[in-house]
């Protein structure tokens, strides 16, 4: 067997199948693109699901991949087990209904004992049980023992989820131990204790399995391979565990070197070791496709992952943000098939800092909580934290189950595991619930995505907004039909258009379609999954027919309007980069006739200093009127020019490259000004927070701009009038006005709190006592709650013995405030409860600790009435 290391197994293996005419893709990004059945991408053939179902024409028949993959199902044995990981890497053949079984097969035998030079006697192939033709290949070309091929059933070698394209499946296992296998029962057995490894897996979807259960042969079968490389290195590198592969065990070695410990020394500390080494790499891969760390969707699994390894880093004694640190090692072993992981370097790290110094800022927070646990579970002599309360740690605080049951130890206290399982499945059900039904393949299978391939769609709009074209589809209520009547609603499809279907960011255009017998609006306009331009139209006059001649005439106001808006971020970017660093990034727009919207990587807000030096830059480069040109080349040409591109987007070989002079240059598909003059002005109008380590800016161009700072003249101008000043005395006649009022807030507080201490003695000169407990109650208007609060206490020490409730009213609330005495509490009083029952009486709620509490009432009018009630709580409180 060669000895290889895992990057050179992925490239023997791309190269092997270069040479059988594949079309070598590079991975795609783990984010999956119009699949709602999928959080991440976990498998080679997730995101050519599009090719296998048709929606898509391939790029070629023939195709291999190396596709990066996140699984978290298994998540609690990462660590505890030599081969589970939540990241790894999918060697993967395909065919869409080029070659299949005959040319598959001795494919697979061929790179397997030749290139990679496996001693045959060491592999074993099983095939599904009915798969006579797989089994003839086998044995007629290739030179495989018939004796090492064992037929086994559905549950091992046939491939199916539901109904859909379904097949048998052949693979090829690497046997670890002595001697030979001899049956299917002892193989199981034998695959069963791990002396087996399955490392190939050839699935022949070559059947459609419909409702009612029938295996229909498909007109075109396809070939979907998948071989996992870790696992694969394993096997070559002759080691037991994932971790001891080359690239893994470097990771490793840096985590070992960070935290002190040696590996292979203690099996729990071991544990932490391989799950941090694990982790950092699906963390790493994961922020350079554009995930951030989140609480929803694929950010919470980011986030779930790179605060579990940080917290393995505590339990390793590492104090401090430590992960960004092994981030370098992660790059340093993959960047060269994976170039996104060096380009976005320091971005990487930055994020991954910045969300371990907020997790230390959680870890406090849920301490807090805890401990509040802790105190109350003590008092009541309980040795159980319900599920409730840890899943809440863990769900709401983000304070990992084992850290919980760790600190509860040392106390004797234990949680209720089963109701904490209980509390995550009902999260789970709830986020599947959420989900949408999707197809087996994961794609919308509406009608939409189903419009034939060979209906050729062409935009022509750059230069047009107006063109005649054909009607080839129209669509109904999910039905394809052959028209369209007055007042109908649809979607049509002609073979071309100048209307931009919403890409990018940018919203699609609207417009009109008509000839002499009808007239429809255009309210939208989108691209279904195989990229195909669809009109959604509202039928104002006459009727739509298939085949008819029309015109497609767009809105070129709003067309106008949005070219000005889209140039406009491209020069914000620009803009952004020079002013805040190169780690700005652009992760998401929106643009449309009004303003436009700009997210971007950075790490703070956006000083006004910086803002204002941003907007100046832009609008400087449109006062220089620079040409807007578009050019068409290939993607690598286009990079190494200079050009920006998209964080996560794949592109075609050929490109178009927006320049605004030598200001901006990026790769773009859509509409723009073709002069910067036609901005006219630029106004930043807001910048906000959306996630960790992303900023937003919302601006506006043009015409909307300029209403923007008129309207803000118009309302200077009407507080200038209001304060009786100039535009230039406005700051100091407001910071003066303040001043005076900050002073008259003083006075009237030092008033209320006269008045309120004017009425100590009238309310001390009616002590109650009920049960050998002192009362004192009363209803004061107009005090504040901190008056009321300070009254309560005074007259609370100065009866010593005993409770004080008092409320406070004005015309739209009432205050209440409960104080008791260590002695009162210990004979039965309880404020909090006291409170919650008057509180009630005037509308409102509330509570507190037995010896304070405070609550509020919407009803002022019944605040005597929630005073009287205290004699009857007091009643049967005391003991």
């Amino acid at each position: 067997m060669k000895n290889l290391g895992l990057n050179q197994i992925r490239e023997e293996y791309l190269n092997f199948f270069k040479q059988k005419d594949h079309l070598i893709l590079p991975s795609f990004s783990l984010v999956p693109k119009n699949d709602k059945s999928l959080l991440l991408i976990n498998a080679g053939m997730a995101p050519l699901k599009p090719y296998f179902t048709g929606m898509q024409t391939p790029p070629k028949k023939r195709v291999a991949t190396c596709q990066k993959c996140i699984r978290t199902g298994d998540i609690e044995n990462v660590g505890k087990t030599s081969r589970h990981g939540t990241f790894f890497e999918m060697l993967g053949n395909f065919s869409f209904g080029d070659y299949f079984k005959k040319e598959a097969i001795p494919w697979a035998w061929e790179f397997v004992t030749k290139i990679l030079e496996f001693p045959k006697d060491k592999l074993y192939v099983t095939i599904y049980l009915d798969d006579d033709e797989a089994y003839d290949i086998w044995i007629k070309s290739t030179d495989i023992d018939p004796s090492r091929i064992f037929r086994l059933g559905k549950e091992d070698n046939f491939w199916e989820h539901g109904q859909g394209p379904c097949g048998p499946c052949t693979e090829i296992h690497y046997d670890r131990g002595e001697g030979k296998i001899s049956s299917a029962e002892e193989f199981v057995k034998a695959s069963d204790e791990d002396r087996v490894i399955e490392f190939w897996n050839l699935v022949f979807t070559q059947f459609d399995k419909d409702e009612n259960d029938n295996y229909n042969k498909l007109a075109n079968p396809n070939i979907d391979t998948g071989m996992g490389l870790e696992r694969m290195a394993t096997i070559i590198q002759g080691v037991d565990s994932i971790f001891e592969v080359d690239t893994i065990k470097a990771i490793l070695n840096k985590v070992s070197e960070i935290s002190g410990i040696k590996y292979k020394e203690n099996h729990e500390k071991d544990v932490s070791l391989r799950i941090i080494t694990d982790h950092i790499r699906s963390i790493t891969f994961m922020i350079s496709d554009g995930m951030l760390p989140s609480n929803e969707g694929r950010g919470y699994v980011l986030r779930r992952l790179l605060r579990r390894a940080a917290r393995h880093g505590k339990l390793l004694g590492v104090n401090g943000t430590f992960l960004y640190k092994i981030t370098n090692v992660v790059i340093e072993n993959s960047y060269e098939s994976y170039p996104e992981l060096k380009e976005k370097e320091n971005y990487i790290k930055k994020i991954i800092k910045l969300e371990e110094e907020r997790f230390s800022e959680t870890i406090d927070a849920g301490m807090q909580i805890l401990n509040g646990y802790i105190e109350e579970l003590q008092k009541n002599n309980s040795k159980v934290l319900s599920g409730e309360k840890a899943f809440k740690l863990y769900d709401t605080y983000g304070f990992p189950l084992e850290l919980t049951e760790e600190i509860l130890e040392e106390k004797k206290i234990k949680v209720d595991i089963e109701d904490f399982n209980e509390e995550m499945e009902n999260q789970r059900q709830t986020a599947r619930a959420a989900r949408e039904e999707t197809n087996y393949m994961g794609m919308e299978d509406t009608l939409v995505n189903r419009i034939p391939l060979e209906i050729e769609t062409v935009f022509n709009g750059y230069n047009n907004i107006e063109l005649k074209s054909v009607i080839k589809v129209i669509i109904k209520d999910e039905k394809f039909v052959s028209s369209l009547e007055k007042d109908e609603e649809g979607i049509v499809v002609t073979e071309e258009t100048p209307f931009y279907a919403e890409m990018g960011g940018q919203i699609g255009d609207k417009g009109l379609i008509y000839n002499d017998n009808f007239k429809a609006y255009v309210k939208d306009c989108k691209k279904n999954v195989s990229g195909k331009i669809i009109h959604f139209v509202k039928v104002l006059e006459g009727k739509i027919n298939l085949q008819d001649k029309v015109t497609l005439k767009i809105d070129s106001v709003k067309r106008e309007k949005i070219k000005k808006n889209h140039t406009a971020t491209h020069m914000l970017h620009e803009a952004l980069r020079e002013v805040l660093g190169d780690h700005v990034h652009q992760s998401g727009s929106y643009v449309d006739e009004e303003r436009l919207r700009f997210d971007f990587s950075h790490f703070e807000p956006v000083s006004e200093e910086e803002l204002k030096k941003v907007e100046n830059i832009i609008n400087e480069n449109v006062l220089k009127l620079i040409d807007v040109k578009t050019n068409i080349m290939d993607v690598k040409e286009a990079l190494n020019s200079g050009a920006m591109a998209l964080f996560d987007d794949k592109y075609k070989d050929k490109v178009r490259i927006v320049c605004v002079g030598d200001f901006s240059k990026e790769l773009c598909g859509g509409t723009h000004v073709n002069n910067s003059g036609e901005i006219g002005l630029f106004k930043i109008v807001s910048e906000t927070g959306v996630a960790a380590g992303i900023r937003r800016i919302e601006a506006l161009t043009g015409i909307n701009a300029i209403k923007f700072m008129e309207e803000k003249d118009i309302l200077l101008k009407q507080i200038c009038n209001t304060l009786k000043c100039s535009e230039r005395e406005v700051l100091s006649k407001l910071n003066s006005q303040i001043k005076d009022l900050k002073n008259k807030d003083k006075e009237i507080s030092v008033l209320k709190a006269k008045l309120a201490s004017n009425s100590e003695d009238d309310l001390l000169s009616n002590v109650e006592e009920i049960k050998g407990v002192k009362l004192v109650t009363g209803v004061l208007e107009n005090v504040d709650a901190n008056s009321l609060r300070d009254l309560s206490d005074k007259i609370k020490n100065k009866i010593s013995e005993g409770l004080v409730v008092l409320a406070s009213k004005n015309k739209e609330k009432v205050l209440f405030v409960a104080m008791a005495s260590k002695e009162a509490v210990k004979k039965g009083v309880h404020c909090g409860k006291v409170i919650k029952e008057i509180a009630k009486v005037a509308g409102g709620g509330g509570g507190g600790r037995p010896d304070m509490a405070q609550a509020g009432g919407k009803f002022p009018e019944k605040a005597d009435e929630a005073i009287s009630k205290v004699k009857e709580i007091m009643g049967y409180l005391v003991k």
